[in-house]
């Protein structure tokens, strides 16, 4: 406890010295998240912890000098090499697992962790599950307000899953008191009627209580009675951080009662009346603990930073290459059957690779079949709104294959969760046009993990969700904005146009070791021009390989998704005109085929992108750019795009077609740029 609040004081002095650059503190939360560690097992039990949890990483074996590399900025900083704030924790040997700034995102990716436990021991899967472990999740009292906090209790209580939440409640959120954030001011009668969530209160300044409270939460969740939550009242004697200054609105008397609340003088000077130490006992452990925090400041302090050619790595897995020739089989399929939809040949892939792999689960909003299993064989099966994963649970059963509430941060947040214990998640966002609630889980979780991390962490889950126009569905039913995904670095994004396409690209992103978004445009699903045979168990394509859909000479169109078909349609029209049109369809968004755009560009020295999002900000406009950079000087006319316009998608059939790219939009471009 000690030795948390001298860490403290070391990085508040360092950067009042201009040697560190943030600093936010863990005074006075030190007697229960020391009484927590104490109750858990570091490298047995997992924690998904929150800023304030120091004196936690400390007892789990992290030293103040790993601590102090992170304030600094070091390269030898175990939490993540220099990328991340301080007190942004990370300590791999001990699973504790990397933490990131957004507030509340851990509940839902501790939940998934949790739940990794209770299917492994459904599958009767052993390897890294002792049986009776449990998970830590952290929280500050103003974080409960998230809507995340609220799922992950629901699934938490629905699955009786093995999470203890430690609630430390230091009465602010930054500047605003927990009455603000929390009706009636107590987040633990607010959630006392979840089932089966055994609720333990106690003064989190007062070490033993809290020993003990930790310990019969943690004995609840590790007997496999359910989720526990913990609710700790400490305080916080230092500001926020030292970007914030409470003077501003915390009167002198509410400070100095807190003050005198304070665990670092209430428990030595309780150890003392008890008989349980002396006051020479204590000195010694001071001038002890001071003169370790002065040994790792020094050592901090010559650490060198990370070096600048280091920035790219962690960013995709170091040692799968989705890209490589490794996942490259396109050229040897082996065909089998009748030409079927892209619907039909994702579920197989899905079979093949659910054969292959029995830790690939697949969950989602309406995937399984039921969602009470004893109707099974009473009724035909659900399987997805478009029937893509029908079948599934009926030959993998409930526990790799099953429904999941309609919350999308729920889905996402576990799925990495899951992934973070070796599972393998295939998740179902059902609509791309609902796939905002998960943004946050994304963008900010999923696609930074292993960067910000140094490569410790990853979660290599798989989302799949339908997005695009041409089927009437109006403005909820029809968006395509892939570049809000293509410009988070860590995410692949793929979008196959066809069937065959799609089943080997589909293999490909199960396969590799990176997070995928997997966009299946639904006017494709089932589309007889598209259709293709099964190519085998093993059939895959790598990322970043376009295709030439037709050959040409005088003009290259770069597109993707249902937008191949129309530039196809429309080449062989103007073709009767004597205008040669070369289609690429990219397949994968990012990465993309530069190589072969650049190469069609300097054969036919006229460009279009076209893509069926909205013409201005577009994904096509980044191939735009990076063509204008390269590829200048073989140009004989300006880059041209064809995109929907800059609205959303109407229902009405009128208003759907003069908003996306249509056949005659294609036909009008190629003859404007051969004539430029």
């Amino acid at each position: 406890m000690l030795l948390s609040r001298r860490v403290d004081d070391k990085e508040i002095q360092l950067k009042r010295q201009n040697k560190t650059f943030f600093q936010i503190s863990s005074a006075g939360h030190e007697a229960v998240t020391t009484a927590a560690a104490m109750a858990l097992k570091p490298a047995y039990d997992w924690f998904y912890l929150y800023y304030r949890d120091r004196a936690i990483c400390l007892a789990c074996g992290m030293t103040p000098a790993e601590m102090l590399y992170s304030a600094v900025g070091a390269a030898a900083d175990p939490n993540s090499g220099g990328r991340q704030m301080p007190s942004h924790w990370g300590y791999k040997k001990a699973n504790i697992m990397s933490v990131s700034s957004p507030t509340g995102t851990q509940f839902l990716q501790a939940v998934g962790a949790a739940e990794a436990t209770m299917r492994a021991s459904n599958l009767s899967d052993k390897d890294g599950f002792p049986g009776d472990d449990v998970v830590l999740v952290t929280t500050g009292e103003g974080q409960t307000s998230e809507g995340e906090f609220y799922e992950s209790l629901s699934t938490a209580s629905n699955l009786g899953l093995p999470v203890v939440y430690l609630v430390e409640d230091n009465g602010y959120a930054i500047s605003v008191p927990v009455e603000v954030n929390t009706p009636g001011g107590s987040i633990s009668e607010i959630v006392k009627s979840y089932p089966g969530l055994h609720i333990e209160k106690v003064d989190g300044c007062d070490f033993i209580a809290s020993y003990e409270a930790m310990s019969r939460a943690i004995a609840y969740a590790r007997e496999r009675r359910g989720p526990a939550l913990v609710h700790a009242r400490v305080i916080r004697p230092y500001s926020h951080s030292l970007s914030d200054d409470e003077v501003l609105y915390r009167p002198k008397e509410e400070r100095d009662a807190d003050a005198a609340r304070d665990p670092i003088t209430t428990f030595p000077a309780w150890l003392v009346a008890n008989g349980h130490a002396t006051e020479a006992e204590l000195k010694a452990i001071a001038e002890a603990v001071d003169a370790e925090v002065l040994a790792a400041t020094d050592d901090a302090l010559s650490q060198p930073q990370p070096a600048a050619d280091t920035i790219h790595f962690g960013t995709y897995s170091p040692d799968v290459d989705p890209t490589s020739e490794q996942f490259d089989t396109e050229d040897d399929p082996q065909f089998s059957g009748d030409p079927t939809t892209m619907v039909d040949l994702l579920n197989v892939c899905m079979k093949d690779e659910m054969r292959r792999d029995p830790r690939i689960l697949v969950f989602g909003e309406d995937v399984a079949d039921v969602s009470r299993e004893a109707y099974l064989g009473k009724v035909k099966g659900k399987g997805g709104v478009f029937k893509v994963t029908w079948g599934l649970q009926k030959e993998f059963g409930g526990n790799r294959v099953y429904n999941s509430p309609l919350a999308e941060a729920n889905i996402v947040g576990r799925a990495i969760g899951l992934a973070h214990r070796g599972f393998k998640p295939v998740v179902e966002i059902q609509f791309f046009d609902y796939i905002w609630p998960a943004y946050m889980q994304l963008r900010d979780e999923l696609a930074t993990m292993r960067w910000r991390s140094n490569n410790h962490f990853s979660a290599p889950v798989v989302v799949r969700t339908t997005y695009g126009g041409y089927i009437r569905g109006a403005v909820y039913h029809s968006q395509t904005g892939a570049s809000l995904f293509t410009h988070c670095p860590g995410l692949r994004v793929v979008c196959p146009s066809n069937a065959l396409d799609a089943n080997g690209l589909l293999r490909t992103a199960i396969r590799c070791d990176d997070p995928v978004i997997f966009l299946e445009h639904k006017h494709l699903y089932r589309q007889t021009y598209n259709k293709g045979q099964y190519p085998g168990p093993n059939f895959m394509i790598p990322f970043g390989k376009a295709r030439t859909v037709r050959e040409g000479t005088d003009v290259t169109v770069v597109t993707y998704g249902a937008t191949v078909q129309r530039a196809f349609v429309a080449a062989r029209e103007v073709a009767e005109r004597g205008i040669s049109v070369e289609v690429i369809d990219l397949r994968t968004l990012s990465p993309w085929d530069k190589e072969a755009v650049f190469n069609s560009v300097r054969k036919t020295n006229r460009v279009i992108v076209a893509y069926e999002d909205s013409e201005s900000w577009g994904y096509g406009a980044e191939i735009a750019a990076r063509i204008a950079d390269e590829c200048f000087p073989y140009l004989d006319a300006p880059v041209k795009r064809v995109a929907s316009t800059d609205t959303w998608v109407g229902y009405a059939p009128q208003l759907e077609d003069a908003i996306l790219p249509q056949v005659s939009s294609f036909v009008s471009a190629y003859e404007d740029i051969v004539r430029f």
